[in-house]
């Protein structure tokens, strides 16, 4: 294979293009959109499949079973057919393969301590409050106790977001550097 580059940034997307070629099972409007728009941050090709609602389509949650034991979006196949799930560990991933740090803060980026905690923040706490209230009775048998566990849930994801509000520290989360943190609050807003 022979390769013709103008310029070193198009020929090293020519090569990730090439080497770097991901499926993303998402559906619209849920957390895999967080690595789509990262994935196209990143200029990474990939093919996207919808497996359909998994609360609501008992064959889209078989179907995604099969990649992911748990049936949640995102799932990610890599290009040597791995299966890659956990949001957080897709975008460190992402960030690790394209060798860019423009959404991941490096390891000396003097953002990085602040970027990790947080990020792992978002993941640990406030992103587990969506999945205990898209379907309560996987959690709450009682469907007369569902509506006050969803209430009392969204309560704490609130009291989660303004622990967060308080952290902002210019116009982009980390101040006046836009990361992947950003791309979260978005989508999950």
């Amino acid at each position: 294979v022979f390769l013709f580059c103008v310029n070193v940034i198009g020929c090293a997307g020519l090569l990730l293009g090439t080497l770097l070629m991901l499926t993303l099972y998402g559906h619209p409007g849920w957390g895999s959109t967080i690595i789509e728009a990262q994935l196209r941050w990143y200029d990474v090709p990939y093919a996207y499949e919808d497996p359909g609602d998994v609360f609501k389509d008992s064959h889209a949650r078989r179907k995604l079973m099969t990649l992911n034991g748990v049936a949640q979006v995102p799932t990610v196949i890599l290009s040597d057919g791995a299966v890659m799930t956990e949001s957080a560990a897709i975008t460190f991933h992402l960030a690790d393969v394209t060798g860019r740090d423009d959404l991941v803060p490096g390891a000396q980026d003097v953002t990085r301590a602040r970027f990790l905690r947080w990020r792992i923040f978002i993941v640990a706490n406030i992103y587990p409050t969506f999945t205990y209230v898209d379907d309560p009775g996987r959690f709450v048998s009682r469907a007369d106790a569902q509506e006050d566990y969803v209430n009392q849930v969204s309560a704490y994801r609130k009291r989660l977001w303004r622990i967060m509000e308080t952290e902002v520290k210019g116009p982009w989360f980390l101040g006046d550097r836009f990361s992947a943190i950003d791309i979260y609050i978005a989508v999950m807003n």
